[in-house]
């Protein structure tokens, strides 16, 4: 897994606080930025998250860079509607040699991995087939409508690969690009940071996590599982390990 914060509002979290100084105080457009000390700026977050006002953080937004993640996780990941995402397609892109994800606990027993591994050799064999055999036919119905040998070629490929991808496993590797504002990542992490969040998606959000912190600490001081800011609300669900979890989100806090 490759995490990479590409790009953010500029001063994040100096923007949420012009945002909440225009909602409570007697400012104008020309003047709210001014006297926005860094002290003013954190006072003004803290106010927020107190009070529970939610809509100003909205006002800054984070892009992401992720590759190496699996399919299975781009389907938990878009669930998270409130967000923008550029994937890279299986239509336009040939899946050869397809990078895939290996589960930790399918990895840690020989046999599983094993089994894992030739079923991603089997996959592979059927996407080339299926691709090549598509190709065929597809190039053959464009040459007789009269297309160029070149054109009926680049054609056929795309054609063949749009249904070839079918055979592709959820552990198949992607790539993405994906921005959401602070308060759409504040509820991402509620929810996949949490120690019952599956695997993969959660080490995606602790990530995220950790980078954010990195350019707006203020804004993401208490940002992550539920458990952080109080008890558990996951009931007999709980993983029952609040304490582990509050020590290792105030190492990530405290840049360790």
């Amino acid at each position: 897994m490759n995490v990479k914060l590409l790009a953010y509002t500029p001063d994040p979290e100096r923007t949420v606080a012009c945002a909440a100084k225009l909602c409570y105080a007697a400012a104008d457009i020309d003047t709210v930025m001014e006297g926005l000390t860094e002290e003013k700026t954190s006072s003004f977050i803290n106010m927020l998250s107190e009070l529970g006002h939610e809509s100003p953080v909205e006002h800054a937004s984070f892009t992401f860079g992720i590759e190496g993640v699996s399919r299975s996780l781009l389907a938990q990941l878009t669930r998270h509607r409130l967000a923008s995402y550029s994937v890279q397609s299986q239509r336009y892109v040939k899946e050869s040699a397809f990078e895939f994800v290996l589960p930790p606990e399918i990895e840690a027993m020989p046999e599983t991995k094993r089994e894992f591994l030739l079923a991603m050799e089997e996959d592979q064999r059927h996407y080339e087939r299926l691709a090549e055999l598509l190709q065929r036919k597809h190039e053959t119905e464009f040459l007789a409508q009269g297309l160029s040998e070149k054109e009926a070629k680049r054609k056929a490929e795309k054609k063949a690969i749009e249904d070839a991808r079918f055979v592709l496993p959820n552990a198949c590797a992607t790539k993405l690009i994906c921005t959401m504002n602070a308060r759409s990542l504040m509820n991402f992490f509620t929810h996949r940071c949490c120690n019952r969040a599956q695997w993969e998606i959660r080490a995606l959000a602790d990530e995220m996590l950790r980078q954010v912190k990195a350019v707006a600490p203020d804004l993401f001081k208490k940002a992550g599982p539920p458990c952080l800011r109080g008890s558990c609300p996951e009931g007999k669900m709980s993983c029952g390990k609040a304490n582990e979890v509050r020590e290792r989100f105030g190492k990530m806090g405290a840049g360790k």
